[in-house]
This record gives C-alpha cells, sequence and structure tokens, in this order.
C-alpha cells in the first residue's frame, strides 16, 4: 500500500543532525564565485560545486542519512535501488561505509563510468530495462523477493533531508544569499535545499527564493505544480539524464509546492551551451542535469537580481557524451558552422576559400569537397566547410569575406556531431 501519512516540514535541527551524520561520508563542497556569469546577469553568481563531491553528486549525501538509520537486522537483509547512475554510486559508497550488501538496478544504457564506479565501491549491479522506470520496478520486486531494504532516491524524508545539507552548507557560508537555483527531477535535492534556506532566512529575518529548472523533456514539476497534484507525464529523451523523472516523489511534491517559488524548463541547446560555459569559463566538469541551473540563467528563463547560488548537483560526465555536448553547444553558441561554397571545377579554388577563411581568422576543421551534389553543373563542385569563429558576429563577417572573394557562401546547418 502506497503511504498516505502528512509529511511533516523538517526543522532546522533535522539538517543539522543529518549534516553531523553525512559528514563522516561526505565533503563540504566549495562555494565557488562566477565573475562570468555575474557580469552576463549584473547579478553576483556562486557555484555550490556537489560536482567535485565523493561520487561526482550530492546523492552520497541522501543516501547515507537514509541508511545510517537502518535497524541491524535491516542492514543484514541488505539494501536495493533503482538508479541511472547517481543514485546508484552514492548508495554503494554508503553500503560500503556501513558494511552493508547492496544490490543497484540500473538501465542497459546506463553510462559506463558510472557502472564502473558503483562496481568499484562494491556494489553489485544488474542492468536491466531501457529506463529508470524499468529499473524501479526490478528493484522493487527484488526488494519483496528477497525482504531487502529499498533505498528510494529522493521520495524519502531521510533522503530529502540528507540532500537539504548541501542547503545548509550553502546558508552557512553566504547567508545573504537572495536566490538559489537547483535542478529537479523527482525532487529530493530541491525539496531539501528550499526547506532549510527558507527556514533559516525567516529565522534570520530574510527572504530568500528558490527556484527549480527542469529539462523541458521531462518537466512533471511543471505540470503537477500547476494541477495541483502528483501526475504523470511522458518524458522524451534528453541530455539530462539525471534529472529524467516521469512523476514527481510525493515527500518531496508536498514539500516543493509550499516551499519553491517557481520552476522552469531548459533546452537541450541551453544545458549544451550551459556545460561548454562552466568547462571554458569555471573549468568545471559537470554533467547535463547538473548544468540546468546555469542553463536558466543563461537563457534569461530566470532573470535574477541580487546575490545567486547555482547548484552544480553533479559532474558524472561520460566522455564520449562530453565529446558530443561540447561539439552540440559550440553549435548552438553559432561557433561551429558549415558553410557551403559553390566553386569553379578548377584548380586552387579550395586553396583560394581556404585562405579568405583563415585572413578572417576562421578555423577550418573539416572539408567535404564533391562534383556529385544534385543541382551541380558539370562545371562545379560544392565545397562544404566546417567553421569554427567565435560567435554569431564573427560567423557572419567569415561570410562577408567570402562574398568579397566573389564567392556565394550559404550556411547549411550547424554542426552537432
Amino acid at each position: 500500500m502506497p503511504n498516505t501519512e502528512p509529511v511533516v516540514t523538517p526543522t532546522i535541527e533535522d539538517f543539522e543532525v543529518a549534516e553531523a551524520n553525512v559528514s563522516v561520508i561526505a565533503k563540504e563542497t566549495p562555494l565557488l564565485v562566477s565573475s562570468y556569469l555575474s557580469e552576463i546577469t549584473g547579478g553576483e553568481v556562486f557555484l555550490k560545486a556537489e560536482n567535485l563531491q565523493r561520487t561526482g553528486a550530492y546523492k552520497v549525501r541522501g543516501a547515507y542519512n537514509r541508511m545510517s538509520k537502518l535497524t541491524s537486522a535491516e542492514r543484514k537483509r541488505g539494501v536495493v535501488a533503482a538508479s541511472a547512475g547517481n543514485h546508484a554510486q552514492g548508495v554503494a559508497l554508503a553500503a560500503a561505509k556501513l558494511g552493508i550488501k547492496a544490490t543497484i538496478f540500473m538501465p542497459i544504457g546506463a553510462s559506463l563510468p558510472k557502472v564502473q564506479a558503483t562496481k568499484g565501491y562494491g556494489a553489485e549491479v544488474v542492468l536491466v530495462g531501457a529506463s529508470f522506470a524499468e529499473c524501479l520496478k526490478a528493484a522493487q520486486e527484488f526488494s519483496a523477493k528477497r525482504h531487502s531494504v529499498f533505498i528510494p532516491p529522493f521520495d524519502h524524508i531521510d533522503v530529502v533531508i540528507g540532500q537539504g545539507t548541501v542547503g545548509l552548507e550553502i546558508m552557512k557560508e553566504l547567508p545573504d544569499v537572495d536566490n538559489i537555483v537547483v535542478a529537479i527531477g523527482g525532487g529530493g535535492l530541491a525539496a531539501g535545499v528550499a526547506v532549510i534556506a527558507k527556514l533559516i532566512a525567516k529565522s534570520n529575518g530574510r527572504k530568500v527564493k528558490v527556484y527549480g529548472v527542469q529539462s523541458e523533456h521531462a518537466a512533471p514539476y511543471v505540470v503537477s505544480l500547476k494541477k495541483g497534484k502528483l501526475t504523470e507525464i511522458q518524458i522524451t529523451p534528453t541530455i539530462a539524464d539525471g534529472i529524467a523523472v516521469a512523476k514527481p516523489g510525493r515527500v518531496p511534491f508536498e514539500l516543493i509546492k509550499k516551499n519553491i517559488d517557481k520552476v522552469v524548463t531548459v533546452s537541450e541547446n541551453e544545458i549544451a551551451q550551459a556545460i561548454l560555459i562552466l568547462l571554458e569559463r569555471s573549468k568545471q566538469v559537470v554533467e547535463p542535469a547538473g548544468a540546468v541551473g546555469v542553463a536558466a540563467l543563461i537563457s534569461e528563463k530566470l532573470k535574477l537580481k541580487g546575490k545567486t547560488v547555482i547548484i552544480l548537483s553533479g559532474g558524472n560526465m561520460d566522455p564520449l557524451l562530453l565529446q558530443r555536448v561540447v561539439r552540440h553547444g559550440l553549435a548552438a553558441a553559432e561557433r561551429y558552422t558549415t558553410i557551403s561554397v559553390m566553386l569553379p571545377d578548377r584548380p586552387g579554388q579550395l586553396a583560394l576559400t581556404a585562405a579568405v577563411i583563415a585572413k578572417a581568422n576562421a578555423n577550418v576543421v573539416e572539408v567535404l569537397h564533391t562534383r556529385h551534389g544534385l543541382g551541380l553543373k558539370i562545371s562545379e563542385v560544392e565545397l562544404n566547410l566546417s567553421v569554427e569563429t567565435s560567435g554569431h558576429q564573427h560567423t557572419l563577417e567569415v561570410l562577408k569575406a567570402l562574398e568579397n572573394a566573389g564567392l556565394k557562401p550559404r550556411i547549411l546547418e550547424a554542426r552537432e556531431d
């Protein structure tokens, strides 16, 4: 039977006890100043670097806080969890620290580094299904059969309080913060951070606003908050797989609807650009789910004044995905563009075109030279050049330089892979 007990709002003392509890396994992550984001937004922007947390994400906080409260009998039966990666690693590390056997169900397409890391912490990994929902079902069936304790990724008050220690750290280090921006998947982190931030601000006679961010491909909180009840949606593929949850957790939803000021969504392009900005400007490797807060600021989905903290919730990025995302981010920022130029079929034309682009201070990274395209005359060749520029204005300058050289360039597409 589903749990229908009223959700009681935790107290400041609850979070302080949890902070002392998780300190044996989780480190206090730094609050970094982002000069670049501060400059483009006109406020002061700070980054809470949970991507530098042990296991590469905040999840270990909630997992350990929940598991540390298990009885001796429950610990002997072991724990089971379902996760696409970060919760898996959090449970695996917490279980190893507490001497508990852990079985983790992960989707077949889960990131290989996350799977290997989970195994490395000593957990048994079972790959099943293609989605979190399938993993969740398998994990719950395993729990019922083996009597193992199921450790939810977000839908338990001990997990919410554990994740909320991120917010407690923020409020201690920056008590005059005006805004906190946090990613929302199932809602455990957002609920915990929002509750503790509001409690502390109120106790100090201040106000703080907390904003949630979801991928536009997986935004059940937007729908659920609008309807005022838990609503399951059909999610579509997103690079932000860490927050790709179809239905909010009951416990976090009850807390979020009372404490979150607004929830916005961001696109794939905006997430990719955010990852690129964090790499280039802050030297931080952040996975897509962890970068949605930055995406909300750079896309102006959130226009915030004063001091703003963005929580970078995770940094477990598959290198192959990082390569794709960086290319996608460059394309979205118009820094990687494919230009087509029709040329007469005679020697020297390729060199001439390349020289014009080089003089315009752009870089040709790939060339496709064909005589066989549809619509080509016998005396023509089509030259497709993948070009790196510094952005939209520079791309226009390259096109103008080609036109001034007597050529007829046109942008084909922004290359993504």
